[in-house]
């Protein structure tokens, strides 16, 4: 199995991996979290249109 890179962008307070999992989210919930956890340290306003996209297909998906 391959190493993940534990950038201090996903650790602070506790890994993204491990908040997304314990709170049981699929891949598109998944994302949202991670991009806007990310925003600040890594891509900026990129990562916060990215986690919208994903945001819009997660209501799009329940609003069915």
């Amino acid at each position: 199995m391959a190493e993940i890179n534990h950038p201090t962008y996903y650790t602070k307070g506790i890994e993204c991996l491990d908040y997304i999992t314990s709170h049981e989210m699929g891949f598109i919930e998944g994302n949202v979290i991670k991009y806007v956890t990310r925003y600040k340290y890594k891509n900026g306003i990129e990562d916060l249109k990215k986690a919208a996209i994903y945001l819009d297909r997660l209501i799009k998906l329940n609003e069915q």
